[in-house]
């Protein structure tokens, strides 16, 4: 590749405006498909849950391949991995980038790897181009982003930031009573390194868009603005049971009653606060579960987003409204249970400028999106200047085996990435000059 730098570029130059070089798009698909091994399921996806010996290859492979582009590495008491390559001012702050390597039991080859391996892939091009920046760049790679063997989600950014407590995450166990501690030990990753929170000028996350919403738009970039936020909750409804022959309709205290009457008020209540309300139930237990007895009672999840939070607190005084109002009607008694709280998320205006700027700059499509999904950069928007850059995957489909996205477009997020960072880093000096090679 014949890499073009003009004559004007300095370290306060735009790099945008000066640096014309691109990440290698083949380089970037076969670092996914590498990665995609271990785990690799046969129908195509992988299975690599948090701090399994899976997980620990997935690790050791990105270490390997860091260290050989001369980045140091760190490993804090969580397991977050923190690649870095230095910068040419030892005292300006950090430009971070990175996601996760754990998946769902049937995950894809992109959620989470991608972030990783994208960010890995602009570390190479700056390498191969001897282009330094001002700031120090950083790869993480976030422990137990899925929360599928070890709840909650996002545990360790959710640790580095200082939203979760270590203590109590780190005595989290799963279903065979391994705590984290123990798996962390077990694999070889319950570092020391202490690494710093304060002194981050930005992150960046490079992710699929784990929905429809770009690819039905035939777009490539999603500018993302920011994350949903969620209020999830736990609600049990009581009624009693009854013989399904003898008991007349009038006379009975039909939990399911109650509990379909509150699914239907709950996609009633998303639908008046578009275009970001969201309301699903995706649990549903009845009890006792025979044919010919009245459901006596009934467990349902309760999920609701919305990216404003005052529209988002007025859902859930809705939904306790509707619950209240079946229960007097049908003759049940209800706990309902708050079991998560998510603030809505608005990334910072500097990395939203930034993403939007290089997609401009390299002429791709582009449209500003909000999250409606749980994300690393969430967490680390509570600490420092934070931006995402979605690409289109297809049928909008993840946490699936069949997930799949366009090389093409794996490679211009990592592009979009690649200015971005640099943006804020600051463009040091270059390798390549007017065109010609060094």
């Amino acid at each position: 590749m014949t890499t073009e730098l003009s004559s004007s570029c300095s370290s306060s130059a735009h790099p945008s405006l000066a640096l014309d070089v691109a990440t290698d798009s083949e380089r970037l698909w076969q670092s996914l498909m590498e990665m995609a091994r271990p785990g690799a399921t046969p129908k195509g996806g992988v299975n690599r849950q948090a701090l399994t010996d899976l997980d620990r290859q997935a690790r050791d492979l990105f270490i390997e391949w860091c260290r050989a582009e001369g980045c140091s590495i760190r490993v804090d008491s969580i397991g977050n991995i923190f690649a870095r390559r230095p910068g040419t001012d030892p005292n300006a702050a950090v430009v971070m980038t990175g996601s996760h390597l754990d998946t769902q039991p049937t995950g894809g080859k992109f959620d989470g790897c991608y972030g990783v391996m994208a960010g890995l892939e602009v570390i190479r091009t700056l390498n191969r181009h001897d282009i330094q920046t001002r700031a120090p760049l950083e790869v993480v790679a976030w422990t137990n982003e899925e929360g599928c063997r070890f709840a909650p989600c996002m545990m360790g950014s959710g640790v580095f930031t200082g939203q979760l407590s270590e203590h109590e995450m780190l005595h989290q166990t799963d279903t065979d009573g391994v705590s984290v501690a123990d798996a962390l030990d077990a694999i070889g990753y319950r570092g020391s390194d202490q690494v710093e929170r304060e002194g981050i000028k930005a992150y960046f996350e490079c992710h699929i868009e784990q929905g429809p919403i770009l690819e039905d738009r035939e777009t490539t970039i999603g500018v993302v603005i920011g994350a949903l936020g969620q209020k999830w909750f736990d609600l049990t409804l009581t009624g009693q049971e009854a013989h399904a022959g003898p008991t007349p309709m009038s006379l009975r205290k039909d939990a399911l009653l109650g509990a379909a009457e509150i699914t239907q008020a709950i996609n009633t209540i998303a639908m008046r606060h578009p275009p970001h309300g969201r309301g699903t139930v995706g649990v549903l237990q009845l009890h006792p579960g025979s044919r010919n007895v009245i459901p006596g009672q009934v467990k349902m999840t309760i999920d609701m987003r919305h990216f404003d939070a005052e529209t988002l607190a007025q859902m859930a005084e809705e939904l306790q409204q509707a619950v209240t109002d079946s229960c007097q009607r049908h003759g049940l008694s209800a706990e309902l249970t708050p079991a998560a709280d998510f603030a809505p998320e608005h990334f910072a205006e500097s990395c939203v400028s930034a993403v939007r700027q290089a997609a401009e700059r390299l002429g791709t499509s582009h449209l500003d999106i909000v999250s409606g999904a749980g994300h690393d950069a969430i967490f680390m928007g509570r600490i420092a200047p934070a931006g995402m850059i979605f690409v289109p995957c297809e049928n909008g489909i993840s946490h699936n085996e069949i997930e799949n996205a366009a090389a093409t477009d794996l490679h211009t997020g990592c592009n979009v990435l690649l200015y971005a960072m640099l943006e804020q880093a600051g463009l040091e000096q270059a390798g390549l000059v007017d065109g010609g090679e060094k």
